[in-house]
């Protein structure tokens, strides 16, 4: 049966070339009458259990039922199934990360040979062994043997073992492209579990996933920090650093690729091996500055126009080039899309397939900087927009990443202003039983960026923040109907009080520079939004997600309060997860996704904010929540929205685009625009107006 079938083209798998020990190519037979075929299907179709079958040892059972397609023998016309488990394009769909539905399509593939005997006096080699035995029993001509496995050569062949198992990279042949196959890998005996792992290097987290070549199922998965933070929080802070201390790339370099080993050693000890041989192929996504100084390319270029990339191909090299100690892994580097739009969003795109459907995308990818692309199956348009690290809690007076004992979910109630909020690390709100005790275990360490994104949204809906996010100060006077001890002054503005805890006498304030911090970031966000809808003439969006660790933790109702993106309705914005970690176990798994994102980036239309004359009016506009322009239906028929400001509309009127500073409403925001400012107050607002 595995001869029909490959004869015919049919998928089924096999590693040990029809010898009975690798039990890949199980098969089910079907008896009974196909009128279909006109054929009429017997017991006998196929030769009975024999010696291969009864005495089988290898590594994989045979499952009940079922047969060896190379021990069944065809006797007569017969209909067989090819079960899942036996194909080699199987379709995947694992947990931990959605990759959705794909098909294998090997990137490496194992083979198992005997290689023949020789004697004093034969002319060949062993290599020619090798490519002589891959020619008779796959029928694969012109192989090459990469020069890294020559030395193991002789080794694996005098093991004692009746056989040999190389890893092959298929050919290529394609109008572009040709390459014959190539032996990147050699051991003694039956292997038939090759190792990939797919990696997302973040500017802050390095993300990596290891899987079974063979099924596609995703093994393990691991993260850890990643150690580039000691030069700097955010990514220019890095090229500054490569700036301003010779061979700073060098120290980059080095520590995000010993974090990279490091990583790749967690994710083979948590699947009980320490054979880093066994892995054959790595794929890495990032962005570009993370690309560079992976690769080892200076990224200063990255850190001024034009932003230059030295390259946006693909690149494939060995792990050994990157110091990484997988001596048969071959690396394939996703290719980049711009000079900050990189290798990180070619895998997002791949993952949640814009290009695939007709339905108008938006995915954003949010963090300091972020990554957004708009467009469906007819044209993509990409663009980075300089958020900042105000999302990931940087910037924030009592900002912190996510961690245990950080607030991460708030709400406030519309009439006392009493707020009630979780923290990572426990399901209880502040004003259940037993949450006292949770912050005594865990801390009350600060508010991280979803729970930064929460309060400022429900300040603004409870009307402590306006629409021109000034915190109103008169929920601080006590004769005020909704007075509240939460609103206090601070300095020239006011603060909201989230939390106090007594046991550690800590206080998480929101202050009005926060405030501000979180309307620079969302507006550069929706700014680079509103910009690609325009040059792709887009009114209406479709589908909206949400990606990238920080964006996935985002509520979408507070995505739309806050005007991170277009208005509309709720059910449209899903967190998408980490789309490019999604992205690069696909391109890990099948050699289709990888050509499939290399073509789709080469057509993305791609925007440069910085030298776009429409992007300031667009950011400006994007400074009022949810914005000062556009409309809100969609959010205002499932929530309340306040009135827009005083301040906000009298600007609108006299056609002022700069959102107001904090020192132009400190006077009394509540007060109409005609009313008089003592004259005392404006030498020092003008000074505050122009520092600002």
């Amino acid at each position: 049966m595995l001869d029909a079938g490959r004869r015919l083209g049919v998928d089924i798998d096999s590693v040990c070339g029809g010898r009975g020990i690798c039990g890949r190519c199980q098969i089910v037979s079907s008896p009974g009458t196909f009128p279909k075929w006109g054929i009429n299907v017997t017991d006998e179709a196929l030769s009975p259990i024999g010696p291969t079958e009864t005495q089988y040892i290898g590594k994989r059972p045979i499952v009940p039922g079922q047969r060896l397609g190379c021990a069944a023998e065809v006797r007569g016309d017969v209909v067989v199934d090819v079960p899942e488990s036996s194909q080699i394009h199987k379709q995947v769909v694992r947990k931990n990360v959605n990759v959705g539905d794909i098909e294998l399509d090997p990137v490496v593939e194992l083979r198992y040979i005997e290689l023949e005997s020789v004697s004093l006096g034969d002319d060949g080699t062993a290599s020619d062994l090798i490519k002589e035995a891959l020619k008779r029993d796959w029928d694969l001509d012109g192989v090459r043997i990469a020069p890294h496995v020559l030395p193991r050569l002789h080794g694996a062949a005098a093991s004692g073992s009746p056989g040999v198992t190389v890893s092959i990279k298929p050919a290529v042949n394609t109008a572009t492209d040709r390459h014959p196959a190539i032996v990147t890998g050699i051991w003694p005996g039956l292997l038939d579990t090759p190792y990939g792992i797919a990696v997302d290097i973040g500017s802050t987290t390095i993300a990596g996933h290891l899987c079974d070549l063979t099924t596609g199922e995703i093994l393990a998965t691991a993260g850890r920090m990643n150690p580039q933070i000691r030069f700097g929080e955010d990514l220019m802070s890095r090229v500054s650093y490569v700036m301003m201390n010779t061979g700073g790339e060098i120290e980059l370099t080095s520590s995000v690729r010993e974090a990279l080993d490091q990583l790749i050693g967690e994710l083979m000890a948590s699947e009980g091996s320490a054979d880093r041989s066994l892995i054959l192929a790595i794929t890495l996504v990032g962005n570009p500055i993370m690309h560079h100084l992976l690769l080892g390319i200076d990224p200063t270029p990255l850190g001024a126009a034009p932003f230059l990339l030295a390259t946006s191909d693909a690149i494939e090299l060995r792990a050994s080039d990157l110091d990484l100690d997988a001596p048969n892994a071959d690396v394939y580097v996703a290719p980049c899309i711009a000079g900050h739009v990189g290798a990180d969003t070619a895998a997002a795109i791949n993952a949640e397939g814009p290009h695939r459907s007709s339905q108008v995308q938006l995915l954003v990818d949010v963090g300091t900087n972020a990554e957004i692309v708009l467009g469906n199956n007819e044209k993509l348009f990409a663009a980075s927009s300089p958020t900042g690290p105000a999302f990931e809690g940087a910037q924030i007076s009592c900002g912190v990443r996510a961690a245990s004992g950080a607030v991460e979910r708030v709400r406030i109630d519309r009439d006392t202003l009493e707020p009630k909020f979780r923290i990572i690390g426990s399901d209880l709100w502040s004003d259940e039983a037993g949450f006292d005790a949770v912050v005594r275990k865990l801390g009350l360490i600060g508010v991280c960026g979803s729970g930064i994104i929460e309060v400022i949204g429900e300040l603004f809906l409870s009307g402590v923040v306006n629409t021109d996010g000034v915190i109103q100060g008169k929920f601080a006077d006590p004769t005020h109907p909704k007075h509240s001890a939460r609103v206090v002054a601070d300095d020239r503005t006011f603060s909201y009080v989230l939390a106090y805890s007594t046991e550690t006498s800590q206080e998480l304030r929101i202050t009005q520079n926060d405030v501000r911090a979180i309307q620079l970031a969302k507006a550069a966000l929706r700014a680079g939004v509103d910009l690609l809808m325009e040059h792709g003439n887009i009114t209406v969006v479709d589908d909206i997600r949400l990606a990238g660790a920080f964006g996935s933790h985002i509520d979408p109702l507070y995505a739309l309060v806050l005007g991170l993106v277009p208005d509309v309705p709720v059910s449209v914005v899903t967190s998408s997860g980490n789309s490019a970690g999604a992205g690069a176990v696909r391109m890990l798994l099948s050699g289709t996704q990888r050509r499939e994102t290399e073509a789709v980036v080469a057509a993305v239309e791609k925007i440069e904010t910085a030298t776009e004359p429409r992007f300031q009016e667009l950011f400006v506009n994007a400074m009022a929540f949810p914005h000062k322009t556009a409309p809100s239906p969609h959010l205002a028929a499932v929530i309340d929205l306040p009135e827009p400001s005083s301040a906000s509309a009298d600007r609108a009127r006299r056609g002022r685009r700069r959102p107001p500073t904090a020192a132009q409403e400190i006077y009394d925001p509540t007060a109409s625009p005609d009313s008089p400012v003592p004259p005392d107050t404006l030498a020092s607002r003008e000074t505050e107006i122009q520092h600002d």
